[in-house]
């Protein structure tokens, strides 16, 4: 193995441009760490955000984005159990101190000194990384390295959605905003396995197919009064939960889309985080704000059963070559990506 390998660098905050092709040192595994061999890694709206600096904006340069991540094992450092070199790994992206009362309790997500991938510590956009060995779990079979690659953070994030911060209930309806957004997919998947009713919006009669591809039962179209047709297939109810990760310019369409006493529960806003909430909303329907980030390290191993079984899909909609990484990000910000955008790493 050589000592030194390709990366794809965030040399200042920006545009595209800000990425740029550039040789690193590959580090050692420390003790209870494992080196991988990255073969794909998946894009989120995390990336876009770190590199134009709305997250974490004060990380050194030049830094790798990439939170979701497949590959190999390549090297073990000391007190590394129950892996081999050459076992196909997917990566859970959230790193914690492991020892405080959060992750002891299995809310490591919670932890103070919780970091993800790619934002507040190195990602895939390179060959190599070293890892907590805690954060390591084999391949579902059956996937390939993208497959792989599009699982970790989008269905960490459904999941905890769905079953920690909803907790969903197989007789309520959801709306689910963004329908082909990498979340979204796996919420559609998720709601439906609960037994929900699962009304998704959609911009493009592409997206809206695979919203009922997935098992939605009604798609809107982005630009229709939501609450309106939402009240409408609801017999004028609304719906019990709103899943909303697109922020200021959907916020007080998707409160208004909740039923009395419903829930919105949001992980996200790549389209603004400032939005005005009418209290008198709020109170007066008695409505609940949620607010969520990832999951916990036990729910990739739930979803890893998922996926294993069948019943949770990866969506992949865009393969790009790892010297494309500013095209991947195009694709993102001009919202064309149906599912995940992927990168395979040569």
């Amino acid at each position: 193995m050589t000592h030194t390998m390709q990366a794809v660098a965030l040399t200042r905050r920006g545009n595209i441009d800000a990425l740029e092709p550039i040789r690193l040192p590959i580090s050692e595994p420390q003790a209870g760490e494992v080196l991988v061999r990255i073969r794909a890694v998946a894009l989120n709206h995390l990336d876009v955000w770190v590199r134009k600096g709305v997250a974490s904006p004060k990380l050194p340069l030049p830094h790798l984005l990439g939170s979701d991540i497949a590959g190999e094992v390549a090297a073990m450092g000391p007190g590394v159990e129950g892996l081999s070199e050459g076992t196909k790994v997917m990566l859970n992206p959230g790193v914690s101190c492991g020892h405080c009362e959060r992750c002891l309790s299995g809310h490591d997500n919670l932890c103070r000194h919780y970091q993800i991938l790619g934002e507040h510590r190195w990602g895939g956009y390179a060959q190599y990384i070293s890892i907590p060995r805690t954060n390591v779990l084999p391949m579902p079979e059956g996937l390939d390295f993208v497959e792989a690659a599009s699982v970790p953070l989008s269905a960490l994030t459904a999941y905890q959605m769905v079953f920690d911060r909803a907790q969903l209930k197989p007789w309520e309806t959801v709306l689910i905003l963004a329908a082909a957004s990498g979340v979204s997919v796996n919420l559609i998947q998720l709601c439906k396995l609960v037994g929900a009713k699962v009304i998704a919006v959609a911009s493009t009669p592409e997206k809206q197919a695979l919203a009922l591809k997935l098992g939605a039962d009604h798609v809107i179209g982005s630009h229709e009064d939501q609450a309106q047709a939402v009240k409408a297939l609801t017999a004028g109810e609304g719906a019990d939960v709103v899943f909303d990760h697109t922020g200021a310019d959907n916020w007080q369409r998707s409160l208004k889309s909740l039923k009395w006493g419903g829930r919105l529960v949001t992980c996200g806003a790549t389209s603004g985080h400032e939005a005005v909430t009418p209290l008198n909303w709020v109170f007066f329907k008695q409505l609940s704000i949620l607010g969520s980030t990832m999951g916990s390290k036990a729910d990739l191993h739930k979803i890893q059963k998922f996926v294993q079984e069948g019943k949770l899909r990866p969506v992949v909609g865009h393969v790009l070559d790892f010297a494309q990484a500013r095209e991947a990000h195009g694709l993102l910000e001009s919202r064309q990506a149906l599912g995940k955008v992927v990168l395979r790493v040569p």
